[in-house]
């Protein structure tokens, strides 16, 4: 996703990513200018999207488990 222009405090105008991520170590939805990747999910399209990461990466793992188990059949 291109970046996109947002007006700061200070009436200057700065690149933002529209990607989020869930960091590990503080248990919470971060923007791009963060905590280093090491200890975080993502990115993800939205706010909404990163606080399911949990969620989503739970999922995924299950998902991905019982395929192993029908390769390995």
């Amino acid at each position: 996703m291109p970046p996109s222009l947002v007006a700061l405090p200070l009436g200057t105008i700065s690149a933002v990513s529209d990607q989020w991520w869930f960091c590990l170590k503080h248990m919470t939805v971060e923007p791009e200018k963060g905590c280093p990747n090491k200890d975080r999910l993502g990115p993800y399209d939205s706010q909404d999207a990163a606080s399911h990461a949990l969620q989503t990466a739970a999922e995924r793992n299950k998902k991905w488990k019982e395929q192993d188990k029908e390769w390995d059949d």
